[in-house]
């Protein structure tokens, strides 16, 4: 149930007394809702032409237009742009979303092609494996006397994925994280905003001594290439070093749930996966507690309790699984 008055619908309801019904009825289901600029835009900008012929052959006679119908065309103006912006603000954050599964799978693709030529072996998500490099080194912060934060060449082109990504910088980060530092008393923007899974490092949050770590291409039985995920959209209060943690939790664990690092909820509350099979894909939350507004400047706190969170349960079964002969 819907409570008070909304400015849209108290404007529609004193043009009743100065519209032609049909007009004011169309404003009034426009109100309600969501506005669909493609099915209402054209609507009322018919009726409001044939409401302005109208008025002009009548006040053609009487030298002009009244105050009162110039008000009323303001008023109008301004009940269909408060219906539009929000459209467009939404269009706008979709449009991001794309473009932040079109980074990460160009990101997925270097990842692949590293693989190749590198006789199946992963790289690493942390540098604490021996033998396999670090996709990406350096920690992130809002310190301007790091240059991990915003100097692409200190560790983006170091990257042992840099000679398959086309020389493309932007890739590393999602378009919508709008996070800074200050540098000498310029503003720059940071430099990276994805992370990959700590299921491709020694696995410590997982724990790695119950739950499948990834090495080389091959080990990639369990959940599949297809459910398991290798870089996310992370926080930008979370992100620190190149690795995202999961605490894998089950359906009949879920009251132990805990999130770790925080992913990212930048498009409408959702966040950008790419998986191992080379797709891409954006996840809406559907937990409030695993929804973070962006605090730039910011570090927010981590390994949260949140039990009962469907949206741990749901990173849990696409990051690894029970290694063979162990049970939870």
């Amino acid at each position: 149930m819907r409570s008070g008055v909304s400015a849209i619908e108290a404007v529609t309801g004193l043009l009743v007394f100065i519209l032609p019904t049909e007009f004011v009825d169309t404003l009034q289901q426009a109100s309600y809702g969501r506005f669909d600029p493609i099915k209402h835009t054209p609507e009322l900008r018919k009726l409001m032409m044939k409401y302005m012929n109208v008025r002009r052959r009548s006040s053609s006679a009487k030298g002009g237009f009244t105050l009162i119908e110039l008000l009323v065309v303001i008023a109008i103006i301004a009940i269909l742009a408060g219906m539009l912006l929000p459209a467009l603000s939404k269009a706008k954050t979709k449009a991001q979303g794309i473009s932040c599964m079109n980074n990460l799978r160009q990101l997925m693709l270097a990842w692949r092609y590293y693989t190749d030529d590198n006789s199946g072996w992963l790289v690493s998500s942390l540098n604490t494996v021996n033998g396999r490099p670090e996709w990406i080194d350096g920690s992130l912060n809002y310190d301007g006397g790091n240059r991990a934060n915003w100097d692409p060449t200190m560790h983006i082109e170091k990257s042992p994925l840099w000679d398959y990504t086309g020389g493309s910088r932007e890739i590393f980060k999602c378009p919508a994280d709008k996070a800074t530092v200050k540098v000498a008393g310029e503003v720059r923007p940071r430099v990276r905003s994805n992370s990959m899974s700590q299921a491709f490092d020694n696995g410590s949050w997982l724990p790695g001594s119950l739950y499948r770590t990834f090495g080389k291409e091959s080990d990639l039985i369990d959940p599949g290439p297809s459910n398991t995920w290798i870089l996310i959209d992370e926080h930008p209060g979370s992100i620190n070093d190149a690795a995202f943690a999961v605490q894998i939790q089950h359906p009949h664990t879920m009251g132990q749930a805990r999130i770790i690092d925080f992913p990212a909820s930048y498009h409408n509350g959702a966040c950008g996966f790419s998986f191992a099979d080379g797709h891409s894909e954006i996840k809406k939350w559907v937990d409030n507690r695993t929804v973070q507004a962006p605090q730039y400047g910011t570090q927010i706190p981590l390994n949260v309790a949140s039990p009962d969170n469907p949206d741990v349960l749901w990173m849990s079964e696409r990051t690894s699984a029970l290694k063979p002969g162990k049970t939870r």
